[in-house]
C-alpha cells in the first residue's frame, strides 16, 4: 500500500497578479513560493519518498527541484502533470475574463461547450491524463510513496475521481500553493489521507 502525494507548486508570479498563466513560459516562483516549497520539503522528509515527478511548467519544476534537492531525489518531468491548456484565455487577467465570458471556471467544471470552443482543455481530458500517470506510478512504484508536483486543476481532477464533487464544490475548493494532497492506493482503489496539508503556521495567513 503506497501513497500518491499530489503537491501544488509554490506561489508564483501569476498567483499574485491574478493572471491566468496556463502554460505560458517564464512565470517563476515568488520568494514566498520558494519558502513554501522549502516548508513542504521538510514535511516530505519524514515520508520515505522514492520518486518525484513534475509538470514541465517552470513554477512546478522549480518547486519539484527544491523538494528533490532537500530529500536527495532526482526529478522526472512528465507532461501528463502539465497545467491545463487555457486556450484563448491564456495570459489574461481573471477579472477581464469574468467580465467578458462569465464564470469560465464553473463552465469548465460543468463541461460546457463554450470551454472547448475557446481552445481550453476540458476537465474530462485533464482527468484522463492524471489517471494515466497515476496508473504509471502504481505499475512502476508498487507500495512506494511518490510525489507528483502539478497544478490546482489536475489535483482537483484526482480528488473528483475519489469523491463525488459538484461543479460548485470544485469551484469553491482551493488547493493551497505548496500543499500536500495525499491519496492512499490499495489494489487500484483510493482513499484520501489529507487535503491541503501544510505547515500549521500557514493556516492563519493568506494562502
Amino acid at each position: 500500500m503506497g501513497l500518491i502525494i499530489f503537491l501544488r507548486h509554490g506561489q508564483a508570479k501569476n498567483n499574485t497578479e491574478r493572471v491566468l498563466a496556463g502554460r505560458t513560459p517564464g512565470v517563476p516562483l515568488t520568494e514566498k513560493g520558494v519558502d513554501q516549497s522549502e516548508q513542504a520539503a521538510k514535511f516530505l522528509e519524514e515520508m520515505n519518498i522514492s520518486a518525484i515527478y513534475s509538470s514541465p511548467i517552470e513554477r512546478a519544476k522549480n518547486t519539484a527541484e527544491i523538494i528533490g534537492k532537500h530529500i536527495s531525489i532526482d526529478v522526472r518531468i512528465d507532461d501528463r502533470l502539465i497545467e491545463l491548456d487555457m486556450g484563448k484565455f491564456t495570459g489574461r487577467p481573471y477579472d477581464e475574463i469574468f467580465s467578458s465570458h462569465g464564470n469560465v471556471f464553473m463552465k469548465f467544471y460543468r463541461g460546457e461547450l463554450e470551454i472547448a470552443h475557446n481552445g481550453v482543455e476540458t476537465f474530462e481530458q485533464v482527468k484522463r491524463r492524471i489517471l494515466d500517470i497515476v496508473d504509471h506510478v502504481i505499475e512502476n512504484h508498487p507500495d512506494e510513496n511518490v510525489v507528483l508536483v502539478t497544478h490546482m486543476d489536475p489535483i482537483k481532477a484526482m480528488l473528483s475521481t475519489v469523491v463525488s464533487l459538484s461543479p460548485e464544490n470544485l469551484f469553491e475548493l482551493i488547493i493551497a500553493n505548496a500543499s500536500l494532497n495525499i491519496f492512499r492506493e490499495y489494489k487500484r482503489k483510493f482513499s484520501i489521507s489529507g487535503i491541503n496539508v501544510m505547515n500549521p503556521k500557514r493556516f492563519d495567513k493568506d494562502w
